[in-house]
């Protein structure tokens, strides 16, 4: 008989679901303060309704599309190497990585053609903005999905994620 621990002994077993804030398992994957950041610039990037209500017209507490894909590719590095590295410990596998490479290629792309002091809607009106959009929503929505949550929820605030991600 194998002697291999139970999913509640071994935490990071796939499936074992942890203490949670806001229905986001926090702790079930080695970074899952760097996942939380990675899926709110995803959720962020990925929702047109999002851009128009609240990017576009300047809300407080979102930060901006800059902010998104520096979220994204900050403490990550997706920006110099492929998600693939963090299979395990920041994605639960090579799907959501390839997935989340691809966002990261669409919306640098369009960073280095605009600017990354560009205004808002210097992204949003751009012509391959519409493909980074949907790249951004498959990844969420695998994420999301993988994580136990509803992809359709309105985006946290910033402060919020700074909350999640200093909570466990």
């Amino acid at each position: 008989m194998s002697s291999s621990p139970s999913p509640s002994e071994n935490p990071s077993r796939r499936g074992r679901r942890s203490s949670t804030m806001g229905g986001m398992p926090l702790n079930d994957m080695p970074w899952w303060r760097w996942r939380v950041n990675v899926r709110s610039a995803l959720h962020m990037l990925s929702d047109p309704g999002f851009h128009e209500t609240t990017w576009r017209t300047g809300q407080e507490g979102y930060g901006d599309v800059t902010d998104a894909v520096y979220r994204l590719v900050e403490d990550t590095w997706l920006d110099n190497w492929s998600a693939e590295k963090y299979v395990g410990a920041i994605f639960r596998d090579s799907g959501e990585a390839s997935l989340v490479d691809l966002v990261v290629l669409r919306v640098l792309r369009i960073m280095h053609q605009v600017g990354a002091d560009a205004p808002v809607s210097a992204f949003l009106d751009h012509h391959e903005w519409p493909e980074a959009v949907r790249a951004a929503r498959e990844a969420h929505v695998r994420m999301a999905s993988a994580d136990g949550e509803d992809p359709d929820v309105p985006p946290h605030p910033l402060d919020v994620i700074r909350i999640m991600t200093r909570a466990a």
